[in-house]
């Protein structure tokens, strides 16, 4: 493959910009500066722009530890969008699997797959999804049953799917609550209907994908080949 075919593929980028590009002295093939677009590549070489690596794109698929104070859009007039916090190229093409409200921290799926996203946000799967609730009151004695038959939310017909609650910390109103739906403000609703307001909110887990305890706010890795595969079980 030609070089510059190459840098149109891998940053897509126009031919024109790829020209512009190796003119400026900043991509190497295996360690040497190439200026010319007509240059052979192999799948062996290692090429590199401004000292990164680069590779022609397939699926991205990204765990993202999102802080609060972000939002899950390219856009947002009030607030930072989570996307600030990625280094990647063609921005453009991500979407996320499944958003987390502004306040809300934890596990965030990334990915350009649209197949692979609607498994995890179709209604018709039930992707489990766990949180970890802080609760501004006492947890109820009755909330795990209740949670468990259903929880009818304001403004919807049918009563929630079945929910599993574990408290954690009594004394901190601490609990993990697993849905299997992603309605909005679901987690925030269903608590407002318990008569309690939930305070603080994290997700640590969508479906098998758990939540990288080595990532720290902010951070974010490429899911494991397994992470991807457990999506379509």
């Amino acid at each position: 493959m030609r070089l510059d075919k190459f840098l149109c593929d891998a940053l897509g980028a126009t031919r024109k910009e790829a020209t512009k590009i190796l003119k400026s002295g900043e991509v190497t093939v295996d360690e040497q500066v190439q200026k010319s677009g007509a240059f052979k590549v192999s799948e062996q070489s290692v090429i590199e722009w401004q000292g990164r690596e680069l590779a022609v794109q397939g699926p991205r698929y990204i765990m993202l530890y999102k802080p609060e104070g972000f939002v899950c859009s390219h856009e947002d007039g009030f607030n930072h969008t989570a996307f600030v916090l990625l280094d990647e190229i063609k921005m453009d093409e991500l979407h996320f699997a499944g958003r987390l409200d502004v306040d809300t921290t934890g596990l965030v799926l990334i990915t350009d797959d649209g197949k692979w996203s609607h498994r995890i946000t179709s209604p018709k799967h039930k992707c489990d999804k766990t949180y970890r609730v802080w609760l501004a009151d006492p947890i109820g004695s009755d909330y795990q049953e209740k949670l468990a038959a259903g929880i009818q939310l304001r403004n919807e017909k049918e009563l929630t799917l079945p929910a599993q609650m574990t408290v954690v910390n009594e004394a901190e109103n601490e609990l993990l609550l697993t849905i299997h739906e992603g309605k909005y403000h679901q987690v925030k609703r269903m608590f407002a209907a318990l008569g309690n307001k939930v305070e603080q909110l994290h997700r640590e887990r969508v479906g098998e994908i758990v939540l990288d305890e080595n990532l720290e706010p902010g951070e974010y890795r490429y899911l494991t080949q397994e992470e991807i595969d457990s999506v379509w079980k």
